[in-house]
């Protein structure tokens, strides 16, 4: 019992301080990059004040828990001037589906926000980053989640992923977080 809450503890701890440090190097973004995440991994990312309340169903004092985090999601990188979902993309958001298709309708509204690269004028960049986030809404959706779970935003070129490069594929991406 002791060993599974200490590793317990651990793999929380790992979601929270994030698995890889993205390019801009904020402690509350985990990204995925090519990697499927696993379904414990994004529920107590999303959702971390659940295993503290974990923690006391079992006897044991919880001391607090990190924010939640946003899942910057790059992997596949959409294609230039696309809102088309690649593969790879599909299999990291049926990960999501799983976790947010069990929640319930007054949980914690999930915000999925889309960005572009610098490739496109501002008044583009903003519509298809908007796009980006209204297909990965729609494929969440199909997979079972409540669409009054989910808002989407796009950011257009304004929060790049990689600022050294703004026309870099890093910056066409889609996050994950609460709102």
């Amino acid at each position: 019992m002791f060993d599974k809450c200490i590793l317990r503890f651990f793999s929380i701890a790992s979601v929270c301080i994030g698995l890889h440090a993205p390019s801009y190097a904020d402690p509350l973004v985990v990204d995925l990059g090519n990697t499927v995440p696993a379904v414990e991994q994004v529920k107590e990312g999303l959702f971390p004040e659940e295993a503290c309340e974990e923690l006391r169903k079992n006897g044991f004092k919880c001391m607090g828990f990190k924010p939640a985090v946003r899942f910057s999601i790059p992997n596949a990188h959409f294609q230039l001037g696309s809102a088309e979902l690649p593969h790879e993309l599909k299999k990291q958001l049926d990960v999501f589906a799983q976790v947010l298709g069990n929640r319930p309708s007054d949980s914690p509204p999930i915000l999925v926000t889309g960005h572009a690269d610098a490739s496109g004028d501002a008044a583009f960049n903003q519509v298809l980053s908007a796009e980006r986030a209204k297909a990965v809404r729609s494929y969440l959706i199909q997979k079972g989640v409540s669409p009054s779970l989910l808002r989407i935003e796009g950011k257009g070129a304004e929060k790049l992923a990689d600022a050294n490069n703004p026309f870099a594929p890093a910056n066409r991406r889609v996050e994950i977080s609460r709102q």
